[in-house]
């Protein structure tokens, strides 16, 4: 088993490696004057099990654009299998037509990961579960929520929260939270005017004098977070907190987040964690432990999905 990266998950692969006792494989990233990538593969690889830690975030076209490249020379390495491991996917928020002539772009990404060679992807939270469909390799899609429980039970101890959708499209995932807190749930009854601008109505639930949790799969500009916060302390909350799997915080949000009435924000490093590191609100938990054991178990042949039974 050899495990690579790309430059936007470096941090991320070194801390996999640590957990998996192993050493990260050797690559050089470089660029031409026309602002061409090339990637070259510094070790053998030829009959290996080989895994590429590489976020697609932003921004998302290099990203993409440098895994797409390592993968191919990996495969043009005779590599035995080539395992994406992409914490945060890009374009997944694309996964459908939201209106005519607009594109599926999830899905056109996934058919260029496999026309690349990849054997099959590793992700984290992924913004749709179908966009698993999208690919005809083995897709496997970890969850960061068991590692959020951790977090929430040893930080609240023995007070139970208000756990907290920020829209209807989370209540989902909002009640599996507070099943594992046993706790109750909330719901942000918001409406989106325009892409990235988000007002808060309603909410549905009694927040009255509890502490509240909310809890997203991801943070882009922050908007719903930092309203629903409002929203909740208006309500009579004592407290808010969020727990976003990837932190994209793209635009205003970082001056959101600081300006904003949470107390905590806490992300994964599913994305870069340097980028926001002056934000005195963002907490980071990190995803290394998890994705080492994912990438042993898959190495293995053993079972992933166990991880969350």
């Amino acid at each position: 088993m050899k495990i690579f990266s790309g430059t936007a998950s470096t941090d991320l692969a070194k801390s996999i490696c640590s957990y998996i006792g192993t050493n990260l494989g050797q690559t050089q990233v470089s660029r031409f004057s026309d602002q061409e990538i090339f990637v070259e593969i510094g070790e053998n690889v030829r009959g290996q099990e080989v895994f590429v830690i590489q976020s697609t975030s932003a921004p998302a076209n290099e990203n993409l654009m440098e895994l797409l490249i390592t993968v191919d020379a990996l495969r043009r390495g005779s590599a035995k299998s080539i395992t994406a491991v992409v914490p945060y996917f890009g374009y997944a928020r694309q996964d459908r037509k939201t209106s005519p002539r607009s594109p599926i772009t999830a899905r056109l990404v996934a058919k260029i990961l496999a026309e690349a060679g990849i054997n099959r992807l590793l992700t984290l939270d992924l913004h749709a579960n179908q966009i698993q469909g999208f690919f005809d390799v083995p897709v496997d899609n970890l969850y960061a929520m068991p590692e959020f429980v951790r977090h929430a039970k040893a930080r609240l101890k023995t007070e139970i929260p208000l756990v907290v959708s920020p829209d209807v499209g989370g209540v989902v995932r909002a009640r599996a939270f507070a099943k594992k807190l046993g706790a109750d749930i909330a719901i942000i009854d918001k409406r989106r005017e325009r892409a990235n601008v988000s007002e808060v109505m309603n909410i549905i639930g009694d927040c009255g004098d509890r502490h509240c949790i909310l809890i997203d799969d991801m943070a882009d500009t922050a908007g719903t977070l930092c309203k629903a916060a409002d929203a909740l302390l208006e309500k009579g909350a004592k407290s808010v907190i969020g727990y976003v799997t990837h932190g994209v915080f793209s635009g205003p949000a970082l001056e959101r987040i600081e300006a904003s009435k949470l107390s905590s924000l806490f992300a994964t490093d599913s994305i870069n964690a340097s980028a926001h590191s002056d934000c005195e609100k963002i907490k980071v938990i990190t995803m290394a432990n998890l994705l080492g054991e994912a990438i042993v178990r898959i190495g293995d042949s053993r079972s992933v999905s166990s991880l969350f039974d």
